[in-house]
């Protein structure tokens, strides 16, 4: 589970951002839509414990995550929260393959060739698992970062535009899976986004 509550965030004086509280269980989905501007990607990362809120408190669990040391944070980051940048970050020395084992790990979970086999061919780039991540298209890449995200089991599934490099087929594929994924590992599911498509598939949604 994941709970916000009274949370806010300043960049300065000028930028400032007060934030819904939110509620998402096990298995629970939310999406949040939101234009340019707003604060959803802030937001994201303030979730994902990679911004520390002004005030407020964010819950993964019995966790206030806001109140967790760096070290602690990432730590416990590595091995409850998945989660899909808008652009992927990856080693581009590196394949698709040993990128995702090496996020396995630096969970400390230990590495898994069949479920990081699985994730990939889930989402259509499994014969691509020996490429370069430098070598694919932005499409392919954005599946890769979605495998990223999922590829430990993680408590909580957060995703930014996780939809907005891809065509109706793929975005359909790829929504699917990460609401299959949540159910699967009783994992709650935050899809941040402005793409409108989505919208019909998520039947709990907010707008900032």
């Amino acid at each position: 589970m994941i709970a916000t509550k009274n949370l806010r965030f300043s960049y300065d004086e000028e930028h400032y951002f007060t934030f819904p509280d939110i509620v998402v269980s096990k298995k629970g989905h939310l999406l949040i839509l939101g234009d340019s501007g707003v604060g959803k990607t802030t937001f994201l990362h303030l979730l994902a414990g990679l911004l520390k809120p002004g005030a407020g408190e964010i819950k993964i669990g019995d966790t206030d995550i806001a109140r967790l040391s760096h070290r602690k944070l990432d730590k416990f980051r590595g091995r409850h929260i998945g989660i899909v940048f808008q652009k992927a970050q990856f080693i581009r020395a590196l394949t698709v393959e040993e990128n995702l084992l090496l996020i396995q790990n630096l969970s400390g979970t230990g590495q898994d060739k069949k479920r990081v086999r699985e994730i990939l061919e889930r989402l259509h780039i499994g014969h691509k698992a020996a490429e370069k991540v430098s070598n694919l298209s932005e499409g392919q890449k954005q599946r890769v970062s979605i495998a990223a995200a999922l590829v430990n089991n993680p408590d909580v599934i957060l995703t930014d535009e996780p939809t907005s490099s891809l065509d109706d087929k793929n975005c359909a594929v790829v929504t699917e899976l990460l609401k299959e994924q949540a159910a699967q590992t009783n994992a709650s599911l935050v899809v941040i986004t402005h793409d409108h498509r989505l919208a019909s598939q998520f039947s709990n949604s907010i707008r900032l």
